[in-house]
């Protein structure tokens, strides 16, 4: 997200309020209710890229810190609140998603030796709940219960790496959904905490080696900027178990290049140690060195960031490593480190071309391999050798999640999930070749109610496009059904069928929900990937677009009973499609989007997406890309938008909420306001990760109402 210009002082704000403003009162059709927008202080402010000079009377919103930012997002929660309480059957859907709610969530597994360790979220409990068990008929024992540490719910507790003796284990903690991280250490047989106690940390895990491990962290950031100013110099330390943090060393710091990520971590054998580093969201360098060599001194092994790599075991010498290199769907190979040329890679699992290689875990002497077909999962083993292959028998087409392997487990645990599945953990022992049920959630209603399909739909340029869609069994194509059509589009993400209660709502009122794998995505490739960034990012919403034409030429739905979603990058997404073409759908939800595109580099980790967008600062071809399908630049006076609730929080420092307050300021102004235009600020929230139960379902009810009002359903249907 942008990084903060220089912002006018409170005192000048205040004194020109009575210039430049923009206040509307509009009844809204529906309710029957005035809807009085609050006053967007308009202040005259420019940047000049390449001479073309871009107005940006919003700017002021960026300042995250200030009381005038504070006041007009209370002003707009309020109006967005008041708005809201005016549905009549709001809080009967808010029952009902606490019906929905209450079952068990479950997180990946992590084995530990004899260990698993689990995270479980009990009905409406607020946070998740670390369990640890000795195998798998053993009894679960609370390990960290962050709903007691932290009763307001706003304090997060995750794995972030096992001991390579299964003796300690290094927790990650984030605090009201920022993405800044606090590290601890707990012995495992005791559930002891040590004294150890790291701060500053940002997108790391704990790779430890001999007694202590490897983390990444940035400086601290100046008192007042923590959840904006552009974070810089991603660093290295080495965290010797009981010393404080002050004696860390200082293993890596590029000091010729603060916008990277950068992490280090051990082979399991102690032997070697990798250095890692990208400029991005894709593509990376690895660098190496023997462990019994002092210093830190790397060697190259694959350097230029335009591949992705990443070493998943040693075997006699050899790398084993997984890469996209001269294969769009990854694949396998061994690489001598003393002769890491091409020519002298053995392939280990080969490029398939009709499935994608989505992750190769190594684990008990055997390798995994987590394929991506037509969308869906599938889950292979191999001997080490890439010999013997057995595909694991999976209940159904859904996606697999492993958060973790170690070549010393005979056990290999992942999470299964499907539209209508829940997240399920489940156990793969590698001296039987028996996988076993450890855990499965019992939910409140019936799964087999509900089914799907997956379509395929051209898109503007001809291109066949995939789509699931979801609906409860005995729905008629009639026209006449809500749709809620959600997407991402972009960063490789892969969007694979995966469970939600929150959908259940939607489906068992008569709606329908709708999935494209859009260009961007990683769901066929990385050709597939970047055929949707950089200067072909125009073809991701041709996809979104032609998705919801599709919806209405096969009859599920018409115009007026769609709605388009989609977070973070997928807020972008919908953000340019109801620029694009505001008549496609009757609802938006941009959520937490990234909305000004000349300027999200400048803001606390945005630079990272430059590999995948580029920048209004890298060429005048790139800027005018940029501007031209920009949300908050692409909005014009007097048009009739949908219906829009944006939604974003003010502890979101990944991509921060000024994207959004600008865009929803823009939006109220130039909206003929023929539909609301609505924006939802959570407070003590971040990008989604870690947000309370009773968060959850006040923001699930809000949606659904907004949408469910505002395509004209006056009541629920009868059951």
């Amino acid at each position: 997200m942008p990084l903060k210009q220089q912002l006018m002082k409170h005192y000048f704000l205040l004194g020109i309020l009575a210039c430049s403003l923009f206040s509307y009162a509009k009844k809204d059709k529906k309710t029957n209710a005035v809807i009085n927008y609050p006053t967007s202080t308009k202040i005259n402010h420019t940047d000049t890229y390449f001479g073309t000079v871009v107005d940006d009377p919003y700017q002021w919103l960026e300042d995250d810190t200030s009381s005038a930012t504070g006041a007009w997002v209370d002003a707009q929660n309020k109006v967005t609140f008041d708005y809201l309480s005016q549905i009549p059957y709001r809080q009967q859907l808010k029952d009902r998603y606490k019906e929905l709610y209450d079952y068990a969530k479950i997180s990946e597994p992590v084995v530990a030796g004899d260990y698993i360790f689990y995270s479980k979220k009990e009905g409406l409990q607020n946070q998740f709940v670390i369990y640890i068990q000795k195998g798998i008929k053993g009894n679960p024992e609370v390990f960290i219960d962050a709903n007691i540490i932290d009763p307001k719910g706003l304090t997060t507790f995750e794995i972030a790496g096992v001991s390579g003796d299964n003796r300690y284990v290094a927790i990650s903690i984030n605090k009201a959904g920022s993405d800044w991280q606090s590290m601890e250490v707990y012995e495992i047989a005791t559930k002891t905490k040590l004294s150890d106690r790291l701060e500053w940390l940002k997108f790391t895990k704990a790779s430890w080696h001999n007694n202590g491990f490897f983390y990444s962290r940035y400086d601290q950031p100046a008192k007042g900027t923590e959840l904006s100013a552009k974070n810089e110099y991603h660093s290295v330390y080495y965290h010797q178990l009981g010393d404080p943090q002050e004696k860390d060393v200082l293993v890596y710091r590029d000091a010729k290049q603060p916008l990277s990520y950068n992490s280090v971590g051990a082979s399991e054998d102690g032997k070697y140690i990798f250095l890692y580093s990208s400029l991005g969201t894709y593509g990376n360098e690895i660098y190496w060195k023997p462990t019994d060599e002092a210093g830190w001194n790397f060697r190259p092994l694959f350097t230029g960031h335009k591949n992705e790599y990443a070493v998943i075991d040693v075997l006699n010498g050899q790398f084993l490593v997984y890469t996209d290199e001269d294969a769009s769907n990854k694949q396998l190979v061994a690489v001598n480190p003393n002769q890491p040329e091409k020519k002298h890679w053995k392939k280990i699992i080969p490029e398939e071309k009709d499935a994608l290689l989505e992750g190769v875990y190594s684990s008990g002497g055997k390798l995994f391999a987590k394929y991506l077909k037509n969308a869906n999962n599938k889950l292979v083993v191999f001997y080490l050798d890439g010999s013997n292959r057995k595909e694991i028998a999976l209940p159904g087409n859904g996606e697999i999640e492993i958060s973790s392997a170690k070549g010393s487990n005979q056990q290999l645990a992942y999470t299964y999930t499907s539209f209508n599945y829940p997240p399920s953990i489940f156990v793969y022992n590698n001296l039987t070749g028996y996988t076993e049920l450890f855990l499965k959630p019992e939910l409140k209603f019936n799964p087999e109610d509900y089914t799907s399909e997956q379509v395929w739909y051209k898109s503007k340029d001809g291109t066949k496009v995939s789509m699931f869609i979801v609906y409860k069994k005995g729905m008629v194509r009639n026209k006449k059904n809500p749709v809620y059509l959600y997407a991402y589009g972009g960063f490789n993400v892969n969007m694979t069928p995966s469970f939600s209660a929150s959908r259940i709502l939607l489906l068992e009122n008569g709606g329908i929900f709708a999935m494209p794998n859009l260009r961007g995505g990683g769901e066929y490739g990385e050709e597939w990937h970047k055929a949707g960034m950089l200067l072909k990012k125009q073809n991701v919403f041709d996809d979104f677009i032609a998705a919801a034409e599709y919806l209405v030429k096969q009859k599920y739905t018409s115009k007026d009973k769609i709605a388009i979603a989609g977070g973070s990058n997928g807020g972008l997404l919908v953000g340019a499609t109801m620029t694009q073409r505001p008549d496609i759908a009757r609802v938006a939800f941009p959520a937490v989007g990234v909305m000004d595109m000349l300027k999200f580099h400048k803001f606390t980790i945005g630079w990272g997406w430059v590999p995948e967008y580029g920048s209004s600062e890298q060429s005048k071809e790139m800027f005018e890309y940029l501007k031209g399908y920009s949300p908050y630049h692409t909005l014009k006076p007097n048009t009739t938008y949908p219906a829009t609730m944006v939604t974003t929080a003010d502890h979101d420092d990944r991509v921060v909420p000024a994207h959004s307050f600008k865009f929803a300021a823009r939006l109220q102004e130039y909206n003929n306001k023929t539909y609301p235009t609505l924006i939802r600020i959570e407070k003590n929230a971040g990008h989604g990760k870690g947000k309370p139960t009773s968060k959850i379902i006040d923001e699930v009810g809000d949606q659904w109402s907004f949408f469910f009002w505002n395509i004209g359903m006056k009541e629920l249907p009868k059951k």
